[in-house]
């Protein structure tokens, strides 16, 4: 994991020199680039913003030295408060500044009960010979953020609930993002809120069934969310084959259609 880590530090290194327009000479352990550019400018300058996850502590270091927005699994707002601390001093050491997201599953419904029941039947019909095996294969992972999902349950159903209306019934059975915030529409947003205090400002949601969970989302929980001082996306003009036009100057409200 750690020469994973390190390819990627390199990797990105040269990516944002390339993507910000410049020409890469780079030897580095693991890549050698001459004379190494972009064919096409990018669009966003001075390159596309990247997004990056990673728990352990060189993980946390090559997000502070080459990331915009630092991404963390949905653990309890005290664990999230500390690694946001932590990647917060190691940018301030690259003279960087960084913003901050997190990956949680959500499972909302009008009442607290109904949100609850839902959440249960998830995993109603999986074994504990199930629960188990897969435990048993991400012991073996070498990955510190899986370890860290792991210890949020130990592969148990007695308390999955490890913060209030954090659930982590999904990381039984499921790798990576294991849990959810469970709960009726405000309870979900007042959760959202206390991230948002320890320096959360981005979201990624996801449930089962997938459009289903989006649906509720939108009808219950974003009715609940302060969304109206929210920037929007610039319109961008699109050629006829649907690819947008860079390098441009156009006027805000021009939009172009594919049909």
């Amino acid at each position: 994991m750690q020469e994973f880590y390190r390819l990627t530090d390199e990797f990105l290194a040269v990516w944002r020199e390339i993507a910000a327009g410049e020409t890469a000479d780079f030897q580095g352990d693991y890549l050698n680039i001459q004379s190494g550019k972009l064919l096409f400018p990018t669009i966003q300058k001075p390159h596309p913003p990247l997004w990056f996850g990673g728990s352990s502590p060189i993980a946390q270091e090559i997000a502070a030295k080459h990331v915009d927005v630092y991404l963390t699994w949905g653990e309890p707002p005290e664990q999230v408060a500390q690694k946001i601390a932590s990647v917060r001093r190691l940018a301030a050491a690259q003279g960087r500044t960084l913003r901050f997201g997190i990956r949680l599953h959500v499972i909302v419904r009008e009442t607290e009960s109904q949100a609850w029941d839902a959440a249960n039947n998830l995993i109603r019909y999986v074994d504990e010979d199930a629960i188990a095996k897969t435990q048993q294969a991400y012991a073996r992972m070498d990955s510190e953020g899986q370890r860290r999902m792991k210890e949020l349950h130990n592969g148990s159903r007695e308390a999955l609930e490890i913060s209030p209306n954090l659930w982590a019934g999904i990381g039984l059975v499921r790798g990576g993002a294991g849990t959810a915030l469970v709960g009726d529409p405000d309870t979900v947003a007042q959760r959202m809120l206390e991230y948002q205090e320890i320096g959360i400002d981005t979201f990624i949601f996801s449930g089962y069934p997938h459009l289903e969970e989006a649906y509720r989302v939108a009808e219950l929980l974003f009715p609940r969310l302060p969304l109206d001082n929210q920037p929007t996306l610039e319109p961008q003009l699109l050629s006829p084959f649907g690819e947008v036009v860079a390098n441009q100057e156009f006027p805000k409200q021009q939009i172009a259609t594919v049909d």
